[in-house]
């Protein structure tokens, strides 16, 4: 296994930042993890990440790795115990394909429904719904993404559990109905149960308090504008 000093910038909000410290715990890597204030920005983060001005950030000996799903291959690639992604290349390229469907539509479908309000809201949900639903196909049949042990696609994810139920609280919706995706409700309950994913959550209480103040902030932006 490759030594070498590994930190973690992250948010305890970060659904993003979660996914990296799920793949070094999975590989067994000790880290160090650092709480980023996404209010009031570090240097240590303007030094590591530049350009996106974000978390995560992997450093590994000093030299740093942005962008979470970037974050994963290389965590993958540089610590070969316990594979997240497939071995064969076709598997690896769809695994890669869904990660960042999954961001892309679902992760931001979702953030879009719970900030809508009225008919765009409705709208919102019904596009979420249609995102989740490939999904759905992907899962079924199987007890995770990667087979029968966490892989890849898992971790990215892995936020519906607990985000994904928050951001339903929030919004004042349902996306994630057991009735209509039967195989993803019954991943996400079981994946939020394994141990060590459970120690990467965020108090549900803070992740709502967040979720909250976000919402406030953006529609009293709306409310201002001229």
């Amino acid at each position: 296994m490759p030594m070498g000093e590994v930190k973690v910038i992250g948010a305890a909000t970060s659904l993003f930042s979660a996914r990296v410290e799920w793949a070094l715990k999975l590989k067994g890597v000790a880290y160090e993890y650092i709480e980023e204030d996404l209010r009031n920005k570090s240097p240590l983060l303007l030094k590591y990440n530049p350009i996106h001005k974000k978390v995560p950030v992997l450093v590994h000996d000093g030299e740093p790795v942005s962008e979470s799903l970037v974050i994963l291959e290389y965590i993958d690639e540089t610590w070969k115990e316990n594979p997240l992604l497939p071995e064969e290349p076709y598997e690896r390229a769809l695994a890669r394909f869904w990660a960042k469907f999954s961001d892309e539509k679902c992760v931001f479908g979702a953030w879009g429904a719970c900030r809508a309000e009225g008919e765009e809201k409705e709208k919102a949900i019904e596009s979420a719904h249609e995102s989740l639903a490939y999904l759905e196909k992907q899962i079924e049949g199987k007890k995770f993404f990667g087979g029968e042990q966490i892989g890849f696609l898992d971790l990215v994810v892995g936020w519906m559990p607990l985000w994904l139920g928050v951001m339903e609280e929030a919004g004042g919706m349902k996306l994630l109905e057991a009735e209509k995706f039967p195989f993803l409700h019954e991943w996400a309950q079981n994946f939020i149960e394994i141990p060590l994913i459970k120690e990467c959550m965020p108090p549900r209480e803070k992740l709502a308090n967040y979720f909250q103040a976000s919402l406030s902030y953006l529609r009293s932006l709306a409310t201002n504008k001229p």
